[in-house]
């Protein structure tokens, strides 16, 4: 605030309620430091330009020059668990080979023949291999990435096996999830998330986890259009009616980490200031929605002076201990109950907590501007006695189809995924017909739009990143 005129300055103004914090700071078992911590940073105010969003050519841009030189996750440990296993990963036209090379050490190899290009495994595909064979003339690659067989030797005295090795892109292992990035000269994956997230993440420890569910639908809207659609909770009240009698929505908290990670908080088990005095405390308990709420098989009576946020936060914590034999007494209840929803720049999105234990990764279409795959992960801790656990395969569901549709979704759950997705197109085509050339975004709870924008900006400034095979061998 200005202290000489009382105004508030830009990026000042919050809710005229109660805070995350304040609302955090009444439960039973405390919330840890990452919780409890703020870290806003006013971006301005400016119009965000709309043809990032409908422009075709600097979706091709953004290919070269965001797409090349940023950190993504291609899939998790887990889903490659023994040497020789893998996974393809694609991003745009790029295409890698995921591979486990020794019990500790993943790589990813550029996914095409160092003869005519032909791909050496199926989009898509995955498994276990001895060797990367190529289906069109037989050149082969031991699964450390050297060549093994050139057919026909004596035809390519100028193709030595020893320069012929595949080229790779950057990999490095963090929180259970396999991330590369195809640029040789980036930052460490550590430096591109800086001290302040890299804590939060490893206190998290979501290599402890492994997938129960992993669902995918292309949108029929712009990648950024798709991930900003979850980056706020300013939309709840309208979009998602049914979840604002539980959810501390236009109150949520909002956090800028360096470049290339942002945060909001929203506590659960709360009624929305938009709807103040509406319901009681058994109202809210009654209609709880929670991520995954198949695990909470009942909603006892909130007593005489009791609150429903603690009462589901002590009702989830037993519930999920006895459904997935994992020990929750030292997580805090807003770990238990609340949404932390983080998005690390480019395509994730991690949610640490318990009841909503989720991954989202935003993928453009490499050739449609006006569509992008939305894929929703949901984590459960690896059972405490070393039990063994399987993780899910991939469904992917028809443009058409509900979320509620897909195997083991909660249907609930599955419906405020529709709401949310159904807007896009929406937006999508609203902005192709709009005479307003920009988008206008609200200071605080509009922040990680603005800041994930400012990243896409830093990078689409650099000049294309042209990958040099030679330079990405491994010698």
């Amino acid at each position: 605030m200005n202290v000489e005129s009382g105004k508030l300055q830009p990026g000042q103004a919050r809710c005229p309620a109660e805070s995350t914090q304040d609302i955090i700071a009444r439960d039973k078992v405390k919330a840890p430091g990452w919780v409890t911590s703020e870290s806003y940073t006013y971006l301005g105010s400016e119009d965000i330009d709309k043809t990032r969003y409908t422009s075709a050519e600097f979706q091709e841009e953004e290919f070269k020059r965001v797409w090349t030189r940023t950190w993504q996750w291609a899939c998790r440990e887990e889903q490659i668990p023994e040497v020789g296993d893998y996974m393809v990963y694609e991003i745009g036209t790029f295409s890698f080979i995921i591979t486990r090379v020794t019990p500790t050490e993943v790589r990813a190899y550029y996914n095409a023949c160092l003869h005519r290009g032909t791909k050496l495994r199926a989009s898509s595909s995955e498994g276990s291999a001895s060797e990367f064979k190529c289906s069109f003339h037989g050149w082969s690659w031991n699964i450390d990435g050297s060549c093994k067989t050139i057919l026909c030797p004596w035809d390519f005295p100028h193709a030595d096996p020893k320069e012929y090795s595949l080229p790779e892109a950057r990999v490095e292992l963090l929180a259970g999830f396999v991330w590369i990035n195809m640029d040789p000269d980036a930052p460490t994956l550590a430096e591109y998330l800086g001290p302040q997230a890299m804590a939060h993440i490893r206190e998290w420890k979501l290599e402890d986890r492994y997938v129960v569910l992993h669902v995918g639908k292309r949108i029929p809207a712009n990648w950024k259009l798709n991930a900003e659609a979850f980056m706020e909770a300013y939309h709840v009240p309208d979009t998602h009616p049914q979840v604002s009698p539980t959810n501390a929505d236009v109150n949520s908290q909002y956090d800028t980490y360096g470049d290339h990670v942002n945060r909001f908080i929203s506590t659960l088990g709360v009624v929305s200031p938009t709807k103040t005095g509406q319901y009681t405390e058994q109202d809210v308990l009654d209609q709880c929605v929670v991520g995954d709420s198949s695990i909470v098989t009942e909603k006892p009576m909130v007593p005489e002076g009791g609150s429903a946020r603690q009462m589901m936060a002590d009702l989830f914590r037993s519930s999920f201990e006895q459904a997935t034999n994992t020990d929750l007494s030292h997580v805090s209840d807003s770990e238990i109950l609340d949404c932390f929803s983080y998005t690390v720049f480019p395509s994730c999105f991690l949610f640490p907590g318990i009841s909503l234990p989720m991954v989202y990764r935003f993928r453009p279409s490499p050739r449609d501007h006006r569509e992008s795959l939305y894929e929703v992960l949901f984590l459960r801790p690896k059972p405490k006695d070393g039990s063994h656990y399987e993780p899910a395969d991939p469904v992917y569901i028809g443009k058409n189809q509900s979320f509620k549709e897909a195997e083991g979704m909660d249907p609930g759950f599955g419906g405020i995924l529709d709401q949310d997705t159904d807007n896009l197109i929406l937006q999508q085509e609203g902005l192709e017909a709009s005479a307003k050339p920009g988008l206008t975004l609200g200071d605080y709870q509009e922040i990680r739009i603005r800041h994930f924008q400012a990243a896409v900006d830093k990078y689409m400034a650099m000049e294309p990143f042209v990958p040099d095979w030679k330079k990405l061998q491994r010698r």
